[in-house]
């Protein structure tokens, strides 16, 4: 099966799935699963939440252990905070402030999870033990995520 359409199929699933959940953390729950699951190359899928402004916390998430806390000063994910913008890093390596949660992560994507209302969630981590593992498809269809935190 071809990525769009692994795409239109895991948008569906997710649209049923999260229909009528209002709970934020069930939500990120089922969307980390869902994700992992999709694709071959998503070696950690999780969400890092938005606690202070200024901390990310570990929120649900696939795959070995995360890093339990990350300044928005700090790492990819900070970034992706801070400036509340979609990173794409095709080698963690060329990075000086990259986070290391795990010696095997090759490449990254971190999207902002932010409402309507302009709200920051939290950020949506996916990394990879394969270097330039991110397409331009994944890029395009992954800040397509952010409608589940939406307003009802």
């Amino acid at each position: 099966m071809d990525k769009p359409t692994v795409y239109e199929q895991l948008f569906s699933g997710l649209d049923a799935l999260c229909a009528d959940e209002p709970d934020v953390i069930a939500r990120m729950a089922t969307i980390a699963c869902e994700l992992y699951h999709a694709f071959d190359h998503f070696d950690w899928v999780g969400f890092y939440r938005n606690i202070d402004g200024q901390c990310l916390k570990i929120g649900p998430y696939q795959g070995s252990h995360g890093c339990l806390v990350i300044p928005f000063t700090k790492g990819v994910c900070g970034a992706c905070a801070r400036e509340r913008r979609l990173q794409h890093v095709p080698d963690v390596d060329a990075v000086a402030d990259h986070i290391a949660c795990s010696s095997t992560t090759r490449s990254e994507v971190v999207v902002p999870m932010i409402t309507e209302t302009g709200e920051l969630v939290g950020v949506l981590d996916i990394d990879s033990n394969t270097l330039d593992a991110f397409d331009a498809i994944d890029l395009q269809e992954l800040p397509k995520i952010n409608r589940y935190f939406e307003a009802p």
